[in-house]
């Protein structure tokens, strides 16, 4: 399955580890194809600068371990095409999510928990445990 994963998660599972965030990068390692969009790495750095002060190096760690595919982001996103969500910023992550066939987006954002769309399927990390 391709698995796609938000910002939030990829902050979970580098900065503050756990029983839960080492289960899913054992299942998605393991079992599953980890798609990862450019846009997510860049809002990650972000993030990283701003609230975690000194730590990009754990990023670029973190990647270099994780085997992932990387997507890219479309620079021009069609709204009309996409569900409506509540923070525009978010747009191009569930743009590359629909435009690249993933079948499963973790996040912690509810945000993209309360869309009603078939494809993909969207999740947080308990639910994904459960599940998958």
């Amino acid at each position: 399955m391709r698995v796609m994963l938000d910002t939030n998660i990829f902050v979970s599972m580098i900065f503050f580890p756990s029983t839960q965030t080492r289960e899913l990068a054992k299942r998605l390692t393991d079992i599953h194809q980890i798609i990862v969009c450019d846009y997510v790495v860049e809002e990650l750095r972000i993030v990283t600068d701003r609230k975690f002060s000194g730590k990009r190096n754990d990023i670029d760690r973190f990647f270099f371990e994780l085997p992932f595919e990387l997507v890219y982001t479309p620079k021009m996103v069609d709204l009309d095409d996409l569900p409506e969500i509540r923070d525009p910023k978010d747009s191009p992550i569930l743009a590359a999510a629909v435009m690249e066939d993933v079948d499963v987006f973790v996040t912690g954002d509810k945000d993209f928990l309360i869309l009603d769309i078939d494809m993909p399927e969207i999740v947080t990390m308990s639910d994904f445990l459960k599940r998958y």
